[in-house]
C-alpha cells in the first residue's frame, strides 16, 4: 500500500542538516547537530546510540515540538513527502501532527491522560481529524484495539491508564498513534521498561501496522538487539551528531566508527562464555558522554576511543561515504574495521 499524498520515489520523510539548540546563554548547548536522513513508505529507520545522544530531541525536532520557549530548531530541509515542514505555520503542523506524521512517546503513563478512558483518548484524534461522529470513531477505536492485540476490548475501552498494565498502556499508546493511518511513525524507545516477552509482542505489533499500512517507521532505541530484528537501515547518534549510517547487515558486519564497535562489544550473546570479560562482565567503553555545553576540538568520542590518535583530538572528522552507502566519521575507520576482524 502507498503512503498517501507523494510519489513513490519520493522520501515518506526527509531531513537534511537538522539541529535542535537548547538553554541560554553561555549554557546553550546543541542537542542535535546537522543530523541528515530520509526514511522510505514502508521501511524501518532505527536511530541508535546512548541516553543523551539526541536520539529523542531528534524526533521533538522533526515534530516541531521542541521543550520549552528557549529551545531552537534549524534544518536545510524537512519534507513529509512532498510537504514542506519548515513553512508550516504552528495550526497547519498542529492539524498534520497526529494525521500524516505520529510519535509513541516513550513512557505512556505520562502521555496519556490518567483522567481520561481508553475511549476518549483514541477517538479524540479521529474526531479532530477525520471529523468521525462518536458512534464511528468508537467502532474505529475497537477496530484498533483489536489490530494492536488487546483482549476484550470493548471492557478496555472504558478503562483508565492506570488500570491497565505496561504492555497494555504501550498498545494504546500504538492504538492511538496508528489511528489515523499516517504515514511516518516514530516510535520512541516503544519497549522501555517492558519484560522481554512482551517487548516481543509489541515490536511484531508495530512491525504487522507497518506492513499492512505501507508506513515508513523511524525507532528510536539504544538495543542493538531491537534493531537487529527490525530495521533496514541503521543511524548511530554520538554526542548529538550522526556517526554512521549503513544498512542493518553492513553495520554488523563492518562497523566503520570504534562507537559503534563498542556498543555491539556490550551486547549480551546467546552461548557466550562467562570468561569473555573479566569476571564474566560485558565489555563496556571507558570514559563518560561529553558534557555538550563544554565542546571539545576533534572527535567527540576520542577521549573514550582505543584508537584515537592526534589528529582525533585535533579535528572532527567529516562522514565519508564507503560501498552501499554506508557513512561513518571517523579518520580510523579502516583500523577499526582491522580490529573488528582480528586484523593486527
Amino acid at each position: 500500500m502507498a503512503a498517501r499524498g507523494h510519489a513513490a520515489d519520493t522520501p515518506a520523510l526527509r531531513v537534511r542538516d537538522l539541529e535542535v539548540e537548547l538553554g541560554r546563554g553561555t549554557r546553550r548547548v546543541v542537542a542535535v547537530d546537522r543530523l541528515s536522513f530520509e526514511v522510505a513508505a514502508g521501511e524501518t529507520l532505527a536511530i541508535v546510540g546512548e541516553s543523551g545522544c539526541g536520539k529523542s530531541m531528534t524526533a521533538l525536532g522533526v515534530l516541531r515540538l521542541l521543550p520549552g520557549a528557549s529551545a531552537r530548531m534549524r534544518a536545510t530541509e524537512l519534507t513529509l513527502g512532498e510537504i514542506d515542514l519548515l513553512s508550516l505555520s504552528p495550526e497547519e503542523l498542529r492539524r498534520l501532527r497526529g494525521d500524516r506524521i505520529a510519535m509513541i512517546f516513550q513512557e505512556p503513563m505520562t502521555s496519556l491522560n490518567p483522567v481520561l478512558t481508553v475511549e476518549r483518548q483514541i477517538t479524540e484524534t479521529l474526531r479532530v481529524h477525520r471529523q468521525l461522529g462518536r458512534s464511528a470513531a468508537r467502532a474505529r477505536a475497537l477496530e484498533l484495539l483489536h489490530a494492536v492485540r488487546i483482549p476484550d476490548p470493548e471492557r478496555r475501552l472504558q478503562q483508565y491508564p492506570f488500570e491497565l498494565s505496561g504492555g497494555m498502556r504501550q498498545r494504546v499508546m500504538i492504538a492511538a498513534a496508528v489511528s489515523c493511518n499516517p504515514d511516518v511513525l516514530i516510535a520512541d524507545e516503544p519497549t522501555t521498561a517492558l519484560d522481554v516477552t512482551v517487548q516481543a509482542q509489541i515490536l511484531e505489533v508495530l512491525l504487522d501496522l507497518k506492513r499492512q499500512r505501507g508506513m515508513a517507521l523511524v525507532l528510536i532505541t539504544h538495543d542493538l538487539g531491537v534493531v537487529a530484528q527490525t530495521a533496514q537501515r541503521v543511524v548511530v547518534m554520538y554526542a548529538g551528531r550522526k556517526v554512521e549510517e549503513a544498512r542493518v547487515r553492513d553495520l554488523f558486519a563492518n562497523p566503520r566508527h570504534p562507537y559503534t564497535r563498542g556498543l555491539m562489544g556490550s551486547m549480551p550473546r546467546l552461548g557466550a562464555s562467562q570468561g569473555d570479560g573479566p569476571r564474566g562482565r560485558l565489555p563496556e567503553m571507558a570514559g563518560t558522554v561529553p558534557v555538550l555545553d563544554r565542546p571539545a576540538p576533534g572527535c567527540a568520542f576520542a577521549p573514550r576511543c582505543a584508537l584515537a590518535d592526534a589528529r582525533c583530538t585535533r579535528e572532527a572528522p567529516p562522514l565519508v561515504a564507503f560501498e552501499d552507502g554506508h557513512t561513518a566519521a571517523c579518520w580510523r575507520a579502516d583500523a577499526v574495521i582491522e580490529a573488528a576482524h582480528g586484523v593486527d
